[in-house]
């Protein structure tokens, strides 16, 4: 598959593309200029601040191993997202958190985990999200600079790459499997009339209408459209509204977020699958304090559960340590 591009500015560009290097999936970085107002600047001339050009890492990667959203969410690892034109010991605009983008379509995917990240944090955040106007690669001794000088400066943890790659262990390993989103003439035939209702055309299913709902038994649910794992029993609950609930999803990126603003005067917050996009319910912080608060509200029809004993056979097997 072709390499995509992203591009980041966290602070110092040094600590952001050694940090990112480390991420399986990037296939190259190159640190330089965003946005600038003047064409090719220098260093010098960007210390100024009259450049306006951020210090920017350009990501090469591979989405089959690293997805957007999965090297957003490493990057924001590196960042105080609430600071504005400051990152560590380093002042000025220049130092200014953004995301850069030159597929337009990354900007829905961009938008989703500032989304995510700002529900999280309850709090609005300080990065920049833009297309890219322009991006002039820094001086060649910018370039690797820590592989270089490993005790040069960095504001950035370091090995907080690797405990991302830990922590996020079943992401990478659903992402390797290849979901795919059939197309949509192939879902109107295989779905019912009620799940492609659902998923395609972002329907709603009636208040205990759907079998799910009392469903508990061990065993994931994934994307009726796609087949990506989405949920787990482990993490179901009775909320009482009538569609079946979980607390989380089975790994923490496999849905997106989505503002819906359908019903004028009660902004939503909709859940989407990551891969197949298929439309699942909506997301809201009246869950179990003591499962983390969440309560994601999931149409039954988007679902297929898949039991515990025929994981193995269907694909799935890679997963039963959930059950372990």
């Amino acid at each position: 598959m072709d390499a995509e591009v992203i591009y980041v500015a966290g602070g110092c560009f040094w600590g952001t593309e050694a940090f990112l290097r480390q991420l399986p999936g990037v296939l190259d970085t190159v640190v330089g200029f965003a946005n600038s107002r003047i064409p090719d600047p220098t260093y010098e001339q960007v210390c100024t601040g009259q450049t306006h050009a951020a210090e920017a890492v350009c990501v090469y990667y591979d989405p089959s191993r690293i997805s957007l959203r999965l090297l957003l969410e490493a990057y924001f690892t590196t960042i105080d997202p609430f600071s504005l034109n400051r990152q560590g010991n380093d002042c000025g605009t220049q130092y200014r958190t953004g995301i850069y983008w030159v597929n337009p379509a990354d900007e829905p995917i961009i938008a989703s985990a500032i989304l995510s990240l700002e529900r999280t944090l309850q709090h609005r955040v300080r990065i920049e999200v833009l297309p890219l106007e322009n991006f002039y690669r820094a001086e060649e001794y910018h370039q690797d600079y820590l592989q270089k000088n490993p005790g040069g400066y960095c504001h950035v943890d370091l090995g907080g790459a690797q405990a991302f790659v830990s922590e996020h262990a079943t992401d990478f390993e659903i992402l390797s499997h290849d979901y795919t989103k059939p197309s949509r003439e192939d879902l109107e035939r295989s779905l019912s009339e009620d799940a492609f209702a659902v998923t395609q055309c972002s329907a709603t299913e009636r208040p205990f209408s759907h079998p799910y709902d009392e469903l508990f038994d061990e065993g994931i649910y994934v994307d009726v459209a796609s087949g990506e794992p989405l949920f787990s029993s482990h993490d179901k609950f009775d909320a009482g509204c009538g569609w079946p609930s979980f607390a989380r999803p089975i790994a923490p990126l496999v849905v997106d977020e989505v503002l819906d603003t359908s019903i004028m005067g009660m902004p939503r917050v909709e859940v989407r699958s990551s891969t197949g996009q298929s439309h699942l319910g909506h997301v809201f912080n009246d869950g179990p304090q003591e499962r983390g608060g969440q309560r994601y509200c999931i149409n039954g029809a988007a679902l297929q559960f898949i039991p515990v004993a025929d994981m193995e056979k269907l694909g799935y097997g890679y997963l039963l340590n959930q059950f372990s």
